[in-house]
């Protein structure tokens, strides 16, 4: 008899004992490589909003498709009720939204944005990101400006800006968008150019060096002026160039990043980095942190109750601000 009883009290708490073992919901953050300056302070934005809010959990795929493919099976299989992407590879976007569509799971990429047709194949993904031709036509300006203003930055003296650029990973909107802008922008203002080379640095400080020493070992008595899509290229184009004798002894090139990070903001203040475009990261990682929280919730995000403007039904546009130096090189 006493044995039936307990079977019974057994069976009877059981769904108890289940419901407080139940794991807490999470937001999952995939995350395509922590070593980029500018993604690692939209990824710090996104775990400081989640305080005191639904916890997130942050992987790095190491710039690894296939890893990070694994990562968001991963966060379905715990049970994610949302989960913020920064792709490795823009065009992995349809394979990663049909995984989590077929499990229910809510989308919010950032900083590479999806094609259109993959955005459009379900209503449970949204984007954050900013408008990159912006940045290109800013970083021009500043450029520009600079190039008016100083006569002497003509070092040949033929009314030609002979410059290098230094472009983000092939493929990237961004690198495509902050190029072309940023040329047709020159040309605009009524600057002649002849871009003597061009490489990628795939977004990497210590590729960015790379490359500008051999851009500087080809061409360094033409070279007038330096554009990198980042603002970690363009530092490590200034090592490279600070190598070579530039910044000391009245020796000034003219480079300009984007992005505003931390340490392109002190190479701003101390000269050596002309000028920058802000990327506004902390503004970038609150908008996904709380459209993914509003979705995790089971809501239908509002421009009330994330803070930010929704345009088109699931974008996010977080405007870029130009931050010129001190042109008086």
């Amino acid at each position: 008899m006493r044995k039936h009883v307990l079977i019974l009290f057994l069976l009877i708490s059981l769904p108890l004992f289940s419901g407080g073992m139940k794991e807490e919901p999470f937001i999952g953050v995939a995350i395509y490589d922590f070593s980029d300056s500018f993604i690692a302070e939209v990824r710090d934005s996104i775990a400081a909003e989640s305080e005191g809010g639904i916890p997130v959990r942050i992987v790095d795929a190491a710039r690894r498709q296939q890893t990070q493919n694994g990562q968001i099976e991963a966060f379905i299989e715990d049970g994610a009720s949302a989960i913020i992407v920064n792709s490795v590879d823009r065009t992995a976007s349809g394979v990663i939204i049909e995984k989590c569509m077929q499990s229910n799971v809510p989308l919010v990429f950032f900083n590479r944005e999806p094609v259109k047709d993959d955005m459009s194949k379900w209503d449970k993904v949204y984007y954050v990101g900013a408008n990159a031709a912006d940045s290109g036509r800013m970083a021009a300006d500043i450029l520009a400006d600079y190039w008016f203003q100083h006569p002497e930055a003509d070092r040949n003296g033929d009314g030609v800006l002979q410059f290098v650029l230094i472009k983000g990973e092939t493929g990237h909107q961004d690198t495509e968008l902050r190029t072309e802008y940023f040329i047709e922008t020159l040309l605009s203002r009524g600057i002649r150019l002849d871009k003597l080379h061009e490489d990628t640095g795939e977004w990497n400080r210590s590729k960015g060096y790379d490359v500008m020493k051999s851009f500087i070992a080809h061409s360094e008595d033409e070279i007038e002026a330096v554009f990198a899509n980042n603002d970690d290229m363009a530092l490590g184009a200034i090592e490279a160039l600070q190598e070579s004798g530039f910044f000391s002894g009245g020796r000034f090139m003219p480079v300009v990043g984007i992005d505003g990070t931390g340490s392109g903001m002190k190479a701003l203040q101390n000269g050596t980095l002309l000028g920058t475009v802000y990327n506004d990261a902390v503004n970038q990682g609150k908008a996904a942190y709380h459209l993914a929280a509003e979705l995790a919730e089971g809501r239908i995000p509002t421009d009330e109750a994330i803070g930010y403007e929704i345009t088109d039904g699931r974008y996010v546009w977080i405007p870029y601000r130009p931050l010129p130096g001190d042109a008086e090189q």
